[in-house]
């Protein structure tokens, strides 16, 4: 069963993967090619998990791609159906 509120997954990154290492932020970014800055977003929830940084975490040796993109799937969907009550639409009936 899905989490209703999961954390983003940035959290999860800095907590499994950076802190265990003791990694800063940008130590972390330089191994994984990426700027400083777009880490930090990511790491503090203003940016999600692309394709791209799932790759480039799993090559890192931190989990696989898939995980991540799964991640990043379910906190989007959680956060969307905190506002599911604000789509109108009806089940479709066949005529």
């Amino acid at each position: 069963m899905p989490m209703k509120n999961p954390p983003h997954p940035g959290r999860t990154i800095k907590n499994t993967c950076l802190e265990p290492l003791e990694l800063s932020v940008t130590a972390a970014a330089t191994h994984l090619g990426v700027a400083r800055h777009t880490l930090s977003r990511l790491l503090n929830g203003q940016a999600g998990i692309s394709p791209q940084m799932a790759i480039r975490l799993e090559m890192a040796g931190w989990s696989n791609a898939e995980t991540w993109t799964r991640l990043q799937a379910n906190y989007e969907l959680a956060q969307a159906r905190q506002h599911a009550d604000q789509i109108n639409v009806k089940r479709y009936e066949p005529v």
